[in-house]
């Protein structure tokens, strides 16, 4: 295997499937089984997924809110997904762990470094929602701070495009699909792997970021195994 730990960002979105809002229980089953396949051959997996299905806290301060209460809100909606992805998981017979930024008894535990490394150690999935804890913080920098907490080997983003692109492929059919770039061509580029706090904080670290598509089933395998089916950000 190409990674021995990873920290697996997915995004609230994702698990909407084709619906419009919430959980779709199909792209829930999928995503768990392929964690459970990249499990049982000896990968040991964290978990950080947004809360856009349901509520964001940037989307309510645009409307008027009050930017610390929807952040908080957004926190919340994170471990709503984070306890949808624990019951499937443990549904499918995998062991796992909840943490939390957020501590919120009696459903999880407050986020710690040992404790997270201690469970993935142990084989367990662990799972760590409520964002950083903090306001002002996506969970894209919840993503980066918790792999360098726990040490991941990288940072695998699963998204719905296979890649980062010069351009969105979604609107631009011309746009071309980078296999490897750098952090800095990345900034110069203005590319939207991850926002500036979250990025900053890989590339400090010499943290890699692989983007892929999640959403076609067996890649989070491929992606761990070595194959080149998305796009790597590193410092060379």
């Amino acid at each position: 295997m190409k990674y021995k730990r990873i920290l697996l960002k997915l995004s609230g979105e994702s698990l909407m499937g084709g619906q419009s809002y919430g959980i779709s229980p199909e792209m829930l089953e999928q995503y768990c089984r392929d964690v459970k396949t990249v499990v049982e051959a000896g990968v040991q997996v964290a978990i950080v997924i947004g809360g856009g299905n349901i509520y964001r806290g940037m989307s309510g301060s645009a409307k008027g809110m009050d930017r610390v209460q929807g952040d908080y809100m957004g926190m919340l909606a994170t471990l709503i997904n984070s306890l949808a992805l624990q019951g499937e998981l443990e549904k499918q017979g995998v062991k796992t762990e909840l943490l939390s930024g957020l501590t919120i008894e009696p459903i999880c535990r407050a986020m710690s470094r040992r404790r997270a490394v201690e469970a993935l150690e142990d084989g367990k999935v662990v799972i760590i929602g409520g964002g950083s804890g903090n306001p002002f913080f996506t969970t894209d920098t919840a993503s980066s701070l918790r792999a360098v907490e726990i040490q991941a080997d990288a940072i695998l983003k699963g998204t719905r495009v296979d890649g980062i692109y010069t351009a969105d492929p979604e609107k631009d059919p011309t746009a071309k699909k980078y296999i490897h770039i750098t952090y800095a061509q990345a900034m110069a580029d203005r590319l939207k792997v991850m926002d500036l706090t979250a990025f900053a904080l890989c590339q400090e670290n010499n943290l890699p970021i692989y983007v892929f598509d999640m959403n076609k089933r067996g890649n989070l395998l491929k992606v761990v195994s070595g194959e080149e089916i998305g796009t790597e950000v590193a410092a060379k």
